[in-house]
């Protein structure tokens, strides 16, 4: 966690008992305060979820799927052809 940034926003929460002595052994252990081991904690499990949410994950056979519809897409569908001439029509441009 970098020390560079002040902190100077509050931030205030309710826990039961048994959470907060599992936090404060947890802070202990790592030689922490209560509050530097809870804003830690926050944000690496922040970080996580936005990264999450923003990384797709695929298996070797999925990458491999994927790269290969990259490189080789499939002949658009009569359906998809009308659509693109559609949308060419409605934004002003031809196909």
């Amino acid at each position: 966690m970098s020390t560079t940034h002040p902190r100077t926003t509050r931030v205030e929460a309710r826990i039961a008992p048994d959470v907060l002595a599992l936090v404060r052994r947890a802070a202990e252990l790592q030689g922490r305060s209560v509050s530097d081991f809870l804003v830690v904690a926050a944000r690496e499990a922040a970080c996580r979820t936005i990264e999450d949410a923003q990384i797709i994950r695929l298996s070797v056979e999925d990458q491999e799927r994927f790269a290969q519809a990259l490189l080789e897409p499939p002949t658009p569908s009569p359906a998809l052809e009308r659509a693109a001439q559609a949308h060419a029509r409605l934004i002003g441009r031809t196909t």
